[in-house]
């Protein structure tokens, strides 16, 4: 189809896309983030970067590393890095501070939290940290893991693991069968805020409901939420979560995930990977583990100093940027993605799988095409990034703080001449 293609009020798509940006309170945090002329929409896989990091990793390098070298853990505040970085990432997923540990990959933050939810219910074949049975935590013969039977694999195959560890049967579940699928026997349900292939939204706050209700315990995966719409932890009752943070929030490749327990469970929260830096006297070298009091406790070993504080200047891009007005642009600019689509992209050639109800919608549009690789490597040619997902899924991520209306009318329009 045409790219001069007009509106009811005569305005090109390109016109209105130069309107909206040019009336964007998000539009001046653009200019914090290195980029180039492509359309990067792939930030729902690795955020770009912030023009910050650079500077703050070679001072860490060369200054904090290389001159103070081991004062740097006192001095450079090395030490408190994953609490004082988790607080920093808490008002994005709607946490108060001392909740949040930073550290480890989002696949050991996820075995942490299977195993401690099975543990704080009581469940499987849990033995108290004191080698006596502790199956009164929250009451119940409690055997059974529900997993979201989407979720990205790796959540499946730790799920699984945790499963075979604690003596617990692992069920997968889609997120809408949930509450039916809940009883007596379930111990902990592990489910995506955000489907990493559909961009669905799940609803957080009844799902987090109904298991509470059924007295099992709640981890959500935030991958794909945290940093593009609010979450509400605290609000809703979240037992426990899990995410990354090079995605919407532009730590950097490889960047460390996080772990939440809720404030009235870190008392009891008993990590199946205790380290000496979860425990309460790290420097005490005692052969029994006595964990840490809070969120401490899902400390493991050292921190990824280098990485922990590049994310750290990465983050310095949301001051002042409310997460609401983030939520706000994200759903306006899928919106205008999609009507620009249907304009420019012939009829039939691609379908949206991600859903128009806003209360449904992530931060990205999924667009099933015949061909879709051969499909997404044209349009990386061409300059506009998104990425593929077999067997037929175009996958395009819009980061709020760096992506435009014009970019999402451009990649439209580069889409359309794919047909």
């Amino acid at each position: 189809m045409s790219e001069t293609y007009v509106d009811s009020a005569g305005k090109s798509l390109a016109d209105r896309a130069a309107a909206l940006d040019a009336a964007d309170e998000l539009g001046k945090v653009r200019a914090q983030f290195v980029l180039d002329d492509t359309v990067y929409l792939d930030g729902n896989s690795l955020g770009a970067l912030p023009r910050s990091v650079p500077g703050r990793v070679e001072d860490v390098v060369r200054r904090q590393w290389g001159s103070l070298r081991i004062r740097s853990w006192d001095e450079s505040g090395w030490w408190t890095a994953p609490e004082r970085i988790g607080d920093r990432i808490a008002p994005l997923v709607g946490a108060a501070p001392g909740q949040i540990v930073v550290g480890d990959s989002t696949s050991v933050n996820v075995f942490k939290a299977v195993v401690g939810a099975v543990r704080l219910a009581g469940g499987g074949t849990y033995r108290g940290t004191d080698g006596g049975a502790d199956g009164g935590a929250l009451g119940g013969n409690r055997d059974e893991i529900l997993v979201d039977a989407t979720t990205f694999p790796t959540d499946g195959y730790i799920a699984a693991s945790a499963a075979r560890l604690t003596g617990c049967t692992l069920r997968p579940v889609a997120p809408d069968e949930v509450p039916d699928a809940l009883s007596g026997r379930t111990a902990a349900v592990l489910l995506n805020h955000v489907d990493y292939r559909t961009g669905r939204l799940h609803d957080l706050p009844a799902l987090t409901a109904a298991v509470r209700e059924a007295g099992a315990v709640s981890i959500w995966d935030l991958c794909h939420s945290a940093g593009a719409l609010p979450v509400g932890l605290d609000e809703h009752g979240v037992d426990l979560a899990v995410g990354c943070t090079y995605k919407y929030l532009n730590g950097g490749p490889g960047s460390p995930a996080y772990l939440y327990v809720r404030r009235d469970h870190q008392a009891r929260f008993d990590s199946p990977l205790p380290g000496w830096n979860s425990h309460a006297d790290p420097f005490g070298m005692t052969p029994d583990h006595v964990p840490a009091d809070g969120a401490l406790r899902g400390r493991v070993g050292t921190p990824d100093i280098l990485s922990m504080l590049a994310l750290e200047a990465a983050l310095e891009v949301w001051d002042d940027v409310p997460i609401e007005a983030v939520r706000a642009k994200s759903l306006a600019l899928t919106d205008f993605f999609l009507e620009c689509v249907t304009a420019y992209v012939p009829g039939g050639a691609v379908e949206s799988v991600t859903p128009a109800d806003h209360g449904e919608r992530g931060s990205q549009v999924a667009l099933r095409c015949a061909d879709a690789g051969a499909v997404m490597r044209r349009l990386i040619d061409q300059g506009v990034i998104g990425d593929f997902r077999e067997p037929d899924i175009l996958r395009f991520g819009f980061t709020p703080l760096y992506v435009g209306f014009g970019d999402a009318e451009r990649a439209a329009g580069v889409l359309g001449r794919m047909f």
